[in-house]
């Protein structure tokens, strides 16, 4: 068994973005000789996610509503006393994001038959960027034979 790790790199906008790494995903399984296993999609930030559904533009807004909603930017948060904590100059007021996050998911793991994803017709792997703009990076597993 084959087991080949890489590193997705984005450069998001700003609020939540959503972004389709379906296509960077196929490009990296089709560098490889893999055709049949599994791909382990990993988000590496605690801001960030993934899902697999639809990528749809007015779908997509209606997860960005949906998500603000949930966890709304205006809210009164812990997290954003950036005076009690130990923080970098820079550090966002983002407790929002990280509750967003949490909703979903940091990983997918989807199926390799006969060298191809296994997703359904109208299935995408979405990344999330719940507190951009920043550079943001998706580690990529690809397992099998």
């Amino acid at each position: 068994m084959s087991i080949i790790n890489q590193i997705v790199e984005l450069e998001t906008e700003k609020g939540i973005s959503i972004y389709n790494l379906t296509p960077d995903i196929e490009k990296l399984l089709g560098e490889t000789q893999i055709k049949n296993g599994q791909v382990l999609v990993f988000s590496r930030h605690t801001t960030t996610a993934l899902a697999i559904n639809e990528y749809e533009e007015r779908l997509l807004t209606d997860i960005k509503v949906h998500l603000s909603k949930l966890a709304p930017e205006s809210e009164k948060y812990l997290h954003n006393d950036l005076h009690l904590r130990d923080v970098p100059p820079d550090e966002p007021m983002n407790a929002h994001s990280h509750l967003m996050a949490m909703m979903l998911s940091n990983s997918e793991v989807i199926p390799i038959v006969d060298g191809k994803l296994a997703l359904g017709t109208w299935q995408s792997v979405l990344f999330f960027d719940l507190d951009g703009p920043r550079t943001r990076t998706v580690f990529v597993q690809i397992c099998g034979e």
